[in-house]
């Protein structure tokens, strides 16, 4: 099911990458050159651009004009790269390497990696706003649901309580996923949830893109924390390891590693099922069998 993926997402990755150029370039105009670089150094540092392809794909499935969303794309993608750039900084997981370079603070310092999150996440939002010909009143429900997925209740909230976890241990499996679904989930359930919004779907299709993101979400993160347990950091293009060193909650380390894959699949057929306009043959689909099959070999 999952065979050809990587070629199907090529062209919305290129999209994802022309838009990225377009609005954040090394432009005298856009800032001091020392910080736009250092955004640009975490922005273009490669990567999947998961979150961004599902928004295009959302919006592609629920019949968008595709007028408008690239921006929409570019705005998620750069609001996901600040939480990469903070989430390195050594007063949070303190990585020295992602996406197979060198982090923002490492190669720029702590003050300009700040600056450069900072910037990222403001500029995502405001690009949000400006995301023409897309309706003004979508356009305002999109800078207020991915707000709110970034926010306490989200993605920030997540974090907290993630690194509460390495002084005060999860040992329930509902509390892991809270932490799952707010850290990692969040965004990538309103990515989902984006596409359907800019193309003007229905609440009820929203709603089944946003479940479907959710449980996207929980997929991506326990194979991710899988690998960091049983692939090596050439493979990843960061740390590995590091999760079980610090002490860090994670599936494999609650339920162990045959349970979390078994886990992964499982979620991953709840998000197929929750599409709302998806075949099972189609990319959204598609897309979460291919992170599953990442596992293939590794456990």
């Amino acid at each position: 099911m999952s065979e050809g993926v990587p070629e199907a997402l090529a062209p919305y990755r290129d999209r994802v990458e022309r838009a990225l150029e377009r609005y954040l370039p090394l432009d005298p105009e856009e800032g001091p050159e020392g910080l736009i670089r250092a955004m640009r150094h975490s922005v273009f540092a490669g990567g999947k651009r998961i979150r961004p392809i599902l928004a295009l794909a959302a919006h592609e499935a629920a019949g968008g004009s595709g007028v408008g969303v690239d921006a929409v794309a570019a705005a998620i993608e750069m609001i996901h790269t600040y939480s990469l750039i903070h989430d390195d900084l050594p007063c949070m997981d303190d990585d020295d390497l992602r996406r197979g370079r060198p982090t923002c603070h490492v190669a720029f310092g702590e003050a300009t990696a700040l600056l450069a999150g900072d910037a990222l996440l403001t500029r995502g939002l405001t690009l949000l706003a400006r995301a023409e010909p897309i309706p003004a009143e979508r356009r305002i429900r999109l800078v207020d649901e991915v707000g709110r997925a970034v926010d306490t209740t989200g993605m920030i909230g997540g974090q907290a309580l993630d690194l509460l976890a390495e002084t005060e241990p999860v040992r329930e499996k509902g509390a892991l996923e809270r932490i799952h679904r707010m850290k990692t989930g969040a965004l990538l359930s309103v990515s989902a949830a984006a596409g359907g919004i800019a193309a003007g779907a229905s609440e009820e299709a929203i709603e089944g893109l946003r479940s479907y993101g959710a449980a996207f979400g929980l997929v991506f993160q326990i194979v991710d924390d899988l690998l960091d347990v049983t692939a090596g950091a050439e493979r990843m293009g960061k740390r590995t390891g590091k999760d079980a060193a610090r002490g860090k909650a994670t599936f494999p380390g609650l339920v162990g590693v045959e349970a979390s894959a078994a886990e992964a699949r499982r979620l991953a057929g709840e998000a197929v099922l929750a599409l709302p306009f998806d075949t099972e043959g189609g990319l959204l689909a598609r897309v979460v069998q291919f992170v599953v099959d990442r596992l293939n070999g590794a456990c």
